[in-house]
């Protein structure tokens, strides 16, 4: 305990000193890589960062796990004040890796260690056929676990961060709005596409982050907001030029750093409160539900066996081309 004769003693880390419940304990692991992201700390920051670029980041059955767990390695450090989520690569995260789900038929050789259980890709292929019967609580099962492993960002006991560049859509969008904060590029593409046809939500985030109205303007049309229109409608924080992200990050980080770390976690804790008092988990449940829902319409069959039958992307270039934000058709 400080004597008062040191100035701004408060601004310790908790294992600084010879006075810390840590001392003269080995310092955590600070560095380790993962299926889909690497995890650094520097200083007070831990940062997360997706590592799959060339697809996109793309979300598959290892993300949530990946996420869950490095969250937990940075909530268990008391080296950490705040933890910092980006991608590499042109964007931050483009979604779930659908190709395997929509393309495909679902084919894996179950090498991730899938094979027999909820998430094995045959099982959930048997599940998306249309002349089958559907099991809606195995569909739950399968994306309730990737909601649980992306809210690790809410639950989590320290401050988290998103930075997001390029795009964050689809279940990318998903992951950024469980984040406590976002900072983002001006050009950044942020948005849930997916409600055009085969999809709904699942975490159920939107209205909670930017409230009914503003929530419906985008999910009843797939419409997507840039980065500027992200700050400008209070999602959020902060907004730059793409060339100033790192800077403007680093210095939001380093300023949430220097706070105590109990400080951050008690002020988390308290508005966290609130937010889970307006029915975040019974939102996800809900939205979880009617994702799964929407993959077993006419339509969301429809859009399945046109992607098996010309591709994922012509497929969803078909659906978003009426809507203005279709890709270029790829030339043959």
């Amino acid at each position: 305990m400080s004597d008062g004769t040191r100035p701004a003693a408060w601004r310790d880390g908790h294992s600084d000193g010879s006075g810390s419940l840590y001392a003269g304990r080995p310092e955590p692991v600070d560095q380790a890589d993962y299926p889909t992201l690497t995890y650094e700390v520097t200083g007070r920051v831990a940062r997360l960062t997706f590592n799959r670029p060339a697809q996109g980041n793309a979300i598959t059955n290892d993300t949530p796990l990946d996420l869950a767990h490095a969250v937990e390695r940075a909530d268990l450090d008391p080296r950490v004040h705040v933890i910092l989520l980006s991608g590499r690569g042109k964007g931050f995260c483009g979604g779930y890796d659908l190709s395997v789900y929509a393309e495909s038929a679902f084919a894996s050789d179950g090498a991730d260690g899938s094979a027999g259980t909820v998430v094995d890709p045959v099982v959930q292929a048997r599940n998306h056929d249309p002349d089958g019967t559907w099991d809606p609580m195995v569909d739950y099962a399968m994306m309730s676990r990737f909601n649980r492993g992306f809210s690790s960002l809410l639950h989590a006991d320290k401050p988290t961060v998103a930075k997001l560049h390029g795009f964050a859509v689809a279940g990318g969008s998903d992951i950024a709005l469980f984040a406590d904060q976002i900072i983002c590029a001006d050009d950044t593409r942020i948005g849930y596409p997916p409600t055009r046809v085969w999809g709904v939500p699942a975490a159920g985030m939107w209205a909670h982050r930017l409230g009914d109205a503003r929530a419906k303007r985008l999910l009843l049309t797939g419409d997507s907001l840039t980065g500027r229109q992200a700050a400008e409608w209070g999602l959020a924080v902060e907004s730059v030029p793409a060339d100033q992200l790192d800077s403007a990050t680093e210095d939001l980080v380093g300023r949430i750093a220097q706070m105590p770390l109990n400080q951050l976690m008690m002020v988390k804790l308290a508005l966290n409160s609130v937010l889970l008092a307006q029915g975040v988990a019974t939102s996800g449940m809900v939205s979880t539900v009617f994702d799964g829902v929407s993959r077993h319409t006419r339509e969301g069959y429809a859009f399945q066996q046109r992607a098996a039958t010309v591709g994922f992307r012509e497929a969803v270039r078909e659906r978003d081309e009426p809507f203005g934000d279709a890709k270029p058709r790829a030339s043959r």
